[in-house]
């Protein structure tokens, strides 16, 4: 009698290098360097003198493990919404080359061991954001897409939180400029969000993901967020120069850049399209980099 398929997979040996790659695609390397950027403008920004370099090592190291781990979990939540969708099936739980349990307990690891080195290396208030941060995104956002549109709000919510952990590590405060740092990033994830999920609107729906471009079948709703978080991030963006935290370079840069990123969203609404959308979207990545260069380059 031939054992099921499943009992064969787990049974055969696997290469240590391939279950390596696996757990490290686990941890979303690239927006794990994402969180990281983000984390090290908000800690340079508030700096009120020379940096602690221990500070700054122990706050790169514990922010590294607690997204890998936050992330891995998510991707253990998720696991069976990814076996549907053609973008997702491909990653290691629902294509089977690890199991459940191993997710679960190398996410874990990873998130305490991340939350403990903050406490220990950096202060409790960058922990607490950090934890704030995991629970947010875990716990909030990971179910509620199942729910309603309204998870793109509450999943930048997390998404805009490392700045402020960043800001916390240097000054052991949560000044206004924190939570500047925390608009910018929270308006940007609204065009960059609704562009991803107008350009995989059908895998999404395919999984039950309640996203609004999923929800908002003919895509007039989907389009004017768009632009409306777009014309609200050009605002909230020029706001580091006139609180003091950088100067007119700063300020002339993110008006043009967000000037192009408003026309790019009006464009959309204006004419709603694939390629449109796939502009907006490549459009953020490239927005995201130069704002905060501009901000370290030019910061007060």
């Amino acid at each position: 009698m031939t054992p099921p398929t499943e009992v064969v997979v787990a049974a055969l040996p696997r290469e240590r290098s391939r279950v390596l790659a696996d757990l490290l695609a686990l941890t979303k390397p690239r927006v794990v360097v994402m969180v990281l950027v983000t984390t090290v403008v908000g800690y340079y920004v508030a700096l009120p003198a020379a940096p602690e370099y221990g500070r700054l090592i122990a706050l790169l190291i514990g922010t590294f493990l607690a997204a890998g781990g936050t992330l891995a979990l998510n991707q253990y939540w998720e696991r069976d919404l990814d076996a549907l969708m053609a973008r997702t099936r491909r990653r290691p739980l629902p294509d089977g080359r690890l199991s459940p349990l191993e997710a679960l307990l190398f996410g874990g690891a990873l998130t305490g061991a991340g939350l403990a080195i903050l406490t220990i290396g950096v202060n409790w208030l960058a922990a607490a954001v950090t934890f704030v941060t995991f629970s947010l995104y875990l716990f909030a956002y990971t179910p509620l897409k199942l729910r309603t549109p309204l998870c793109t709000l509450v999943g930048a919510v997390p998404g805009a939180l490392p700045p402020v952990t960043g800001w916390a590590a240097a000054r052991d405060d949560l000044g206004v400029g924190a939570w500047v740092l925390f608009g910018i990033l929270f308006l940007w994830q609204l065009p960059h969000t609704l562009a991803i999920g107008r350009l995989y609107q059908q895998d999404y729906a395919r999984a039950g993901v309640r996203l609004l471009p999923v929800v908002d079948e003919a895509g007039r709703s989907t389009e004017r967020q768009i632009v409306t978080g777009c014309v609200a991030l050009l605002g909230v963006s020029l706001l580091p120069t006139l609180i003091g935290l950088a100067g007119h370079v700063y300020f002339t840069g993110a008006l043009v850049l967000g000037a192009g990123f408003v026309a790019l969203g009006a464009r959309q609404v204006l004419a709603p399209s694939m390629p449109g959308a796939r502009r907006v979207l490549f459009a953020s990545l490239l927005y995201l980099p130069a704002l905060l260069a501009l901000l370290a380059f030019d910061r007060a």
